[in-house]
């Protein structure tokens, strides 16, 4: 019999009152852990929380279904990673950066600059070669490290299919230059389920990530990326679909170096009938402004995003809500909740938000910022027996109510993948009962 714990723990004050209500934590009553019957859970006041158990890495959920990976094979699950009927050897399984569930059951992942499909629940699977803007075969550059080909595929988000005028769109943008090799930056996108994959958009070569084969690259080495491109970023943060537009997001970091700024707002519209894009610059701006960000999301046609502002201060910092109309206009954004540490990471379902810290710049060991109002009133936990660790890669929550999250050391590399599930009605019920108390 598993034994469960709940544990009480310390709400970060924060000065918000312009912004929200911050809820002081009161501890939930201990018959509602009964409803959370699987593996060790522990608790706070708005979320239950747990690692995922022992033996797999649990590296993609969509409803009932898992993807993961262990010593030298891939796994799927069909009740939410309890068992792994299915399963095929692959050598470089550790190496994998990148998957994803498609609606039809397909599974896309990828190993550095290597992507493949299984169409077949792992019974088999095979190379996808990504076509380029032109039609032609995307070649991937040929490392000077062999063991650092670069992160081609890795992405912070993770959602990212939408539904498209009645069609599956997988879209998404790299996240790299840090681990793996020094790689050139896209957006990529599919619309067959994974069969066939494209560059959406290809940023320029930015001369301070050449391959020079180190983990990250250097300002020696081959210039990788689109040579016709002035637009350069160190990667890409996230990418979202917005469907009250009919247009695609996205936001690029890093830094000023001093040859043209990183950190951009981009809107796209695709063109089904030709299979073309269209992609506008919207804002660049500097490292310590709101436009170096992540987490985008869009809700009732309004548009969400987090903070990732750092370099030199003041820093710009908070979550922020706007009309996507508005998204040059700062004086038209709503500031909802500051976490005063950078992050580039959000999810946002049912009501419910989840945002982290980025480890090396927060107090915390294991900083999670959440509402489950959207946006109404917001609390901040430390998760501190993980450790130092930044939670990226928020997925929708599963058929049993869970979302799923990796957990990097420092701020990128591999660690330990866990899982939330909100407290949502309880909590309110409890927020109401003590409110109305306080009033009589």
């Amino acid at each position: 019999m598993v034994t469960r714990r709940m544990t009480r723990r310390r709400l970060l004050k924060t000065s918000a009152a312009t912004v929200g209500t911050i809820l002081m934590p009161e501890l939930v009553g201990r018959a509602a852990d009964s409803v959370v019957p699987q593996f060790e859970t522990l608790s706070t006041d708005h979320f239950w929380y747990r690692l995922q158990p022992a033996g797999v890495y649990i590296d993609s959920q969509r409803e009932n279904k898992a993807f993961g990976y262990a010593e030298e094979r891939i796994l799927l699950s069909e009740d939410n990673g309890h068992t792994w009927p299915h399963r095929v050897a692959f050598p470089d399984a550790k190496r994998i950066t990148f998957s994803c569930i498609l609606k039809n059951g397909n599974i896309l992942f990828g190993t550095g600059s290597k992507l493949y499909l299984s169409t077949d629940n792992l019974k088999t699977y095979r190379p996808v070669t990504v076509k380029d803007t032109n039609g032609s075969d995307y070649v991937p550059h040929v490392p000077q490290n062999a063991k650092n080909p670069g992160w081609y595929f890795h992405t912070l988000s993770g959602i990212n299919t939408w539904d498209v005028s009645g069609e599956e769109m997988l879209v998404w943008g790299n996240y790299c230059n840090v681990l793996g090799g020094a790689t050139p930056v896209n957006i990529y996108y599919s619309t067959d389920s994974g069969n066939t994959v494209k560059v959406a958009y290809a940023f320029g070569q930015n001369p301070f990530f050449r391959d020079n084969g180190s983990a990250g690259g250097g300002r020696k080495g081959k210039l990788l990326g689109n040579a016709e491109n002035p637009v350069i970023c160190r990667h890409t943060h996230s990418v979202a679909y917005n469907p009250v537009e009919n247009a695609f997001y996205a936001c690029t970091g890093d830094l000023d170096r001093g040859v043209g700024r990183e950190c951009h707002w981009l809107r796209g519209t695709y063109d089904a009938k030709k299979d073309r894009w269209d992609w506008q610059i919207l804002v660049s701006d500097r490292s310590n402004s709101r436009y170096k960000s992540g987490g985008i999301n869009f809700v009732d046609g309004q548009l969400y995003w987090i903070s990732d502002s750092n370099g030199a201060k003041p820093h710009d910092r908070g979550i922020f809500r706007c009309d996507p109309a508005d998204l040059t206009r700062p004086e038209k954004h709503t500031l909802l909740f500051n976490p005063q540490v950078e992050s580039a990471n959000m999810i946002i379902q049912d009501d419910v938000i989840l945002a982290s810290h980025c480890a090396p710049a927060s107090p915390m060991g294991t900083g999670i910022v959440v509402s489950t109002d959207s946006g109404k009133t917001w609390a901040q936990y430390d998760l501190k027996e993980y450790g130092r660790r930044s939670p990226t890669r928020f997925h929708q929550k599963n058929s049993d109510g869970w979302f799923r999250v990796d957990l990097r050391s420092g701020w990128i590399k591999h660690a330990e993948v866990l899982f939330i599930k909100p407290k949502k009605q309880l909590f309110q019920k409890h927020a109401n009962a003590t409110n109305h108390a306080r009033k009589g």
